[in-house]
C-alpha cells in the first residue's frame, strides 16, 4: 500500500474508532492493560462522594498498605479538590460512587516479592467500580488503573467511562536503577522517584548504593565505611533510618528493594574505611600508592565481606541481592606480587577471569548462606566457568545484548534486560522513541 493511502486508512481508522467509542471516552491507562474495553458511556463523580472501601464480608479489611492507598489515591484522583482538613470528607453528600476492593489474600504483613502477584480485574459500571485482584499488590495497581481513568471536561467535572479491565504485568520484573554513589540524592527525591515508579507500575527499585566516588550507606558494624568514604559524614549519607524509611515508602506502594554493593571493582570509596581491603597497586618492584580492585587473594577480604553481608542482608528484606561484579580493572591485580604467587598456587596461570571468578564464588556463597539469591552484571557470567553457580544475570553491556539473553536463559538462568534503557546513552538522548521500540524475547531460546 502507498504511504499516502497508507496514512489516510490510518486517519479514518481513527475516526472510526472515535465514533465508536463515543467522543468522551478516554483510553488513558498507562501501561496499557492486557484487555480493556472501554464505552462512552459515562458516569458523574463528586468528589464529596467517592468511597473507597474494602469488599463486604471481606477478610482482610485491615490492611495497612491498602489503607495507605486509599488516603493517598484520593487526591491523585482529585487533584483540584481539596477538603478543609486536606483529606477525603465523609462519604455523606452529593453523587455517591463507590470503588469497592477484594483480594484473595492480603499479604498486607509481608513486603512484595519476586512472586507476588500483581493481577487484578477492575469493573467500571453506575454507580460503582468492583477492582479485585489475588492480593495486595495487584489492588494497588488497579487502584493506579481507576485514577487514570478519571478526567475533567472543559467546565471541571470528573467523569469515569464505563470500563471491563483485566491485567497482570507480561514481566514480572519491572525496575529503575539509581546511582547514589556518583550522585548523591535526598531521601525525599528517592521517596519521589517510588512515586513516580508506581505511576507507571514499576515493582523494582535497583539502589546502586555505593561505588567508586563514594560510599553513603552508613553500616552499624563498620561505621568509618560512610565516615571517611562518603561525600560528608553527616549530610551525604544514608543512615539506618533512611533506608528503613525508603523500604517502608516502597512497600507502601508494592515496590521492591533490591540493594546493589558492587564488587570487586567499584570500589574505591570502601578502601578510605576499610584498611587492608583493596589489592595494593605497584610500579616495577615497589608499592605505587595506590589501590585497585578488592584484593581476592586474602582471607581478612572475605571476613570483612561475610560480617558487612551479614548486616545488609538483615537490613534489606528482599531475598535477591545484587552483587555487581561488572568492570574489573585487572591491571593492579596483575602488578600485586602476592597475588601473582596466589595466581600460581590456585592453577590460574595468567588468566585473571579466573582470578575474578574465584571472588564472586566466594561472595555467592557467603550471600546463600544468608538466604539470599545473587544478582550479577553480566561480566561474571561471561567469565565463570562453572555458571549453574549463578541465579540471575543482569545484561547490561551495549552491542548484541539478545545474544546474550540468549546465552543466559539457555544455561537456565534468570535474565534482566538493562542495556537498551541507559538514559545517557547512546547519544542523542532526545531520541526516546527508541527506549519504546525494544523488543526484550526477540531471540530464540
Amino acid at each position: 500500500m502507498a504511504r499516502s493511502h497508507f496514512n489516510r486508512f490510518c486517519f479514518l481508522a481513527l475516526i472510526i474508532i472515535a465514533i465508536n467509542l463515543g467522543l468522551n471516552t478516554v483510553e488513558s491507562v498507562w501501561p496499557l492493560p492486557q484487555k480493556v474495553a472501554v464505552s462512552g458511556e459515562r458516569y458523574r463523580l463528586d468528589p464529596a462522594g467517592l468511597d473507597l472501601r474494602y469488599g463486604g464480608g471481606d477478610q482482610h479489611q485491615d490492611c495497612v498498605v491498602l489503607d495507605a492507598a486509599f488516603r493517598r489515591y484520593y487526591p491523585l484522583i482529585f487533584p483540584d479538590w481539596v477538603s478543609g482538613h486536606g483529606v477525603s470528607p465523609s462519604w455523606t453528600q452529593g453523587n455517591t460512587f463507590s470503588l469497592v476492593v477484594t483480594m484473595d489474600r492480603g499479604d498486607c504483613d509481608g513486603y512484595p516479592t519476586a512472586g507476588s502477584s500483581e493481577r487484578y480485574q477492575l469493573n467500571v459500571s453506575a454507580g460503582q467500580a468492583l477492582l479485585h485482584s489475588e492480593a495486595v499488590w495487584g489492588a494497588l495497581r488497579g487502584l493506579e488503573t481507576f485514577s487514570q481513568l478519571v478526567y475533567q471536561d472543559d467546565y471541571g467535572t470528573y467523569f469515569v467511562n464505563k470500563t471491563e479491565i483485566e491485567d497482570f504485568p507480561r514481566f514480572q520484573y519491572r525496575g529503575i536503577l539509581l546511582d547514589t554513589s556518583r550522585h548523591y540524592l535526598p531521601v525525599k527525591a528517592i521517596l519521589k522517584t517510588l512515586d513516580a515508579m508506581a505511576y507507571s507500575k514499576f515493582n523494582v527499585f535497583h539502589w546502586h548504593i555505593v561505588d567508586d566516588p563514594s560510599f553513603p550507606y552508613q553500616s552499624r558494624t563498620f561505621p568509618d565505611l560512610s565516615s571517611k568514604g562518603a561525600y560528608h559524614p553527616m549530610s551525604h549519607i544514608y543512615t539506618q533510618s533512611d533506608v528503613r524509611r525508603v523500604i517502608a515508602h516502597a512497600r507502601l506502594h508494592g515496590i521492591r528493594v533490591v540493594p546493589e554493593f558492587d564488587s570487586p571493582g567499584h570500589t574505591q570509596s570502601w578502601g578510605k574505611g576499610q584498611p587492608n581491603l583493596l589489592t595494593p597497586c605497584y610500579n616495577g618492584g615497589t608499592p605505587s600508592g595506590t589501590f585497585g580492585p578488592i584484593n581476592p587473594a586474602s582471607t581478612l577480604s572475605y571476613r570483612f565481606m561475610r560480617r558487612f553481608f551479614e548486616e545488609v542482608t538483615s537490613v534489606f528484606p528482599d531475598s535477591y541481592f545484587h552483587l555487581g561484579g561488572d568492570e574489573v580493572d585487572f591491571s593492579c591485580w596483575k602488578s600485586n606480587p602476592d597475588i601473582r604467587v596466589f595466581m600460581q598456587k590456585m592453577g590460574f596461570g595468567q588468566d585473571y577471569t579466573k582470578l575474578e571468578s574465584f571472588y564472586m564464588e566466594n561472595i555467592v556463597n557467603i550471600t546463600s548462606a544468608f538466604n539470599k539469591t545473587s544478582i550479577v552484571w553480566q561480566d561474571v557470567f561471561d567469565y565463570h566457568e562453572r555458571r549453574s553457580l549463578l541465579s540471575v544475570v543482569e545484561v547490561w553491556r551495549r552491542g548484541c545484548y539478545l545474544c546474550e539473553l540468549r546465552r543466559v536463559t539457555k544455561a537456565g538462568l534468570q535474565a534482566i534486560l538493562a542495556s537498551p534503557w541507559y538514559l545517557d546513552q547512546p547519544v542523542p538522548t532526545q531520541n526516546w522513541a527508541r527506549y519504546y521500540t525494544v523488543w526484550p524475547l526477540a531471540f530464540k531460546g
